[in-house]
């Protein structure tokens, strides 16, 4: 007679955690939708705003990495964590990704994200498809800042509520909290280098560590492996490989956001130049077109976060693409692949987990979107 199918498999393989994380997030949505219907309609409307951004799309790669940290951390060998309860953990990662997110797009006034409107410009379209009272806009925005709030306070909760033991929530306590605050921390000094036109490669390099590397892959890495309660030499290789491969996958992000298909990204085409982002991409090109053409860099640096037409973006994209700057970062992004599969080679990490970090160091430093 067959064993009885078990709900879990604790080798779950690396294809299958999107789905499962997808599983964990959409019961949590349950059981939070029903609880706020007390509060009120309002509020359950935004809840479903929220829930929708989660569940429309992304590549649940937080939560991967985090899962990759526990069992490249020895968590199902040597730990007595439920493995089910540390994915449910794990998956929290998507929610904070979410606030991220949602308050990026108010940020830097978005209009679309994986192809569909942004939340506050939804919200914004249901309220003058409901003719409801004051400003459209302004009301999106409010109802989507809140809605990133409650994400940040959602995800808090699924970390905590996962089940996973008071002694591994312990151990988790610092990367889980230096993690919420190295994102925000991130996103004000990316606004501040746009405000104040900051041409400096160290500070863009840094907007890149705190933004991204470290909540996308350093930080889930870090909690995974804690979680785990995996050696001192472990986790200091997950998080040199998190900190080289977190920082080679935003420099794609900055090719991407000049360069990339819109019909993959699901953004305009050139969006960050449209916005004034201040990137080691366009540090670098104007750099270079300082020595080597001035009056292209004058036109670089005036058009950047001012010009909105398409052929002007293109223009600028052109003089981007000339200047070489294009090649220094595919340069930086194959060194720093390079340097992050050192740490665990060092470290020793070997079998299954390396060959997953090394799939999805690939994977997130050559995408397309």
């Amino acid at each position: 007679m067959s064993p009885s199918p078990t709900p879990f498999d604790p080798g779950l393989p690396l294809a299958d955690v999107p789905g499962a994380v997808e599983r964990e997030l959409r019961a949590f949505f349950e059981r939070r939708l029903a609880e706020v219907d007390a509060i009120g309609a309002p509020v359950v409307t935004a809840a479903l705003h929220l829930s929708d951004f989660v569940l429309s799309g992304g590549k649940r790669i937080r939560p991967l990495y985090g899962w990759a940290g526990f069992v490249g951390g020895g968590g199902l060998e040597r730990s007595a964590e439920d493995p089910k309860r540390v994915l449910r953990a794990v998956s929290a990662l998507e929610l904070i990704q979410a606030c991220a997110l949602i308050h990026d797009d108010i940020i830097d006034s978005s209009d679309t994200r994986r192809g569909r409107p942004t939340v506050h410009r939804a919200v914004e379209a249901e309220h003058r498809a409901r003719d409801m009272g004051g400003n459209a806009a302004e009301f999106g925005r409010n109802v989507a800042i809140l809605a990133g709030d409650l994400a940040l306070v959602w995800a808090d909760d699924m970390w905590r509520e996962s089940g996973v033991s008071p002694d591994a929530l312990a151990r988790a306590q610092d990367p889980w909290r230096g993690m919420r605050t190295e994102v925000l921390g991130g996103q004000l000094l990316d606004i501040t280098l746009e405000a104040t036109g900051d041409e400096s490669i160290e500070l863009a390099n840094k907007v890149n560590r705190f933004k991204t590397a470290a909540y996308t892959i350093e930080r889930p890495l870090h909690l995974g492996a804690a979680v785990a309660g995996a050696p001192a030499a472990t986790i200091e290789a997950f998080r040199g490989y998190g900190r080289d491969i977190g920082i080679a996958f935003q420099l794609r992000d900055d090719l991407l956001g000049v360069f990339g298909d819109s019909a993959v990204t699901g953004k305009p085409a050139g969006d960050d130049l449209r916005e004034g982002k201040r990137t080691v991409l366009l540090s670098l090109a104007l750099e270079a077109l300082d020595r080597s053409d001035p009056a292209a860099a004058a036109e670089l640096r005036a058009g950047v976060g001012s010009a909105t037409d398409p052929s002007e973006i293109d223009r600028l994209s052109s003089i981007i693409r000339v200047s070489g700057a294009v090649e220094g970062v595919e340069k930086q992004i194959a060194e720093l692949t390079t340097s992050g599969l050192a740490h665990l080679e060092k470290a020793g990490v070997t079998g299954p987990v390396a060959e997953t970090l090394r799939e999805l160091a690939i994977r997130s430093t050559a995408r397309r979107a």
